[in-house]
């Protein structure tokens, strides 16, 4: 090819055409990806979370739709002083800044307290430790009941009075109470007393 046959191909106009058209296509496809993109994370948009939380549900709903948020009840808890179906929390909380499509996560009033399983617990752990463990599950706790017995160690728990067993079902907002050894000195003394008497009756009864 001499030099004459390659000037002609080079300023030949189909060339320059197709690297013409190529460049085109290269720029509307980035301006298009570009525009895509923008839309997709909806670049600079900006939405205040509003408030939802002590509304019913359904207006909760309402008012984060309207706004081109998303609703998701995620959770229930109880709260005896609200109506079933309050809002209680909410996430992201009231004046975040998100966009739209974002997802509202609520925490709605249940109609009833959840129910708790009591831990075994009686002549199995100190006072101490069984607090912990009680509050850690959501028991309330009233104040503790003193008995003849080892000091600080849980003989047994009580719910209106009566003895509560391991595994039984009792409402969240029940007070339960922790029946705990005193261990002191005049509690020791009585059981000495008593183991003694019990010592000498024995020894004192004739033999068959």
């Amino acid at each position: 090819m001499n030099i004459d046959d390659f000037k002609k191909k080079l300023l030949a106009p189909i060339l320059w055409g197709n690297l013409l058209a190529m460049v085109l296509v290269t720029v509307a496809i980035c301006f298009g990806l570009w525009m895509w993109m923008d839309n997709y994370t909806r670049h600079g948009e900006k939405i205040s979370v509003p408030n939802v939380v002590g509304q019913f549900e359904a207006s909760a709903v309402y008012q984060l739709e309207t706004l081109g948020l998303e609703a998701v009840v995620a959770d229930s808890g109880y709260n005896r002083h609200l109506p079933p179906g309050t809002v209680l929390e909410q996430l992201p909380a009231a004046g975040s800044e998100v966009k739209s499509g974002r997802s509202i996560y609520l925490t709605v009033n249940s109609s009833s307290a959840p129910m708790l399983v009591m831990p075994d617990i009686a002549d199995n752990c100190s006072m101490r430790e069984a607090e912990a463990r009680l509050s850690a599950l959501g028991f309330k706790l009233s104040p503790a009941e003193y008995v003849p017995g080892d000091k600080d160690w849980v003989i047994a728990v009580k719910c209106h009075g009566r003895y509560v067993m391991r595994g039984e079902r009792l409402p969240a907002e029940t007070y339960v109470t922790l029946v705990v050894g005193s261990g002191t000195a005049e509690d020791l003394d009585s059981l000495a007393a008593e183991e003694g008497e019990e010592e000498e009756v024995l020894l004192t009864e004739p033999l068959p």
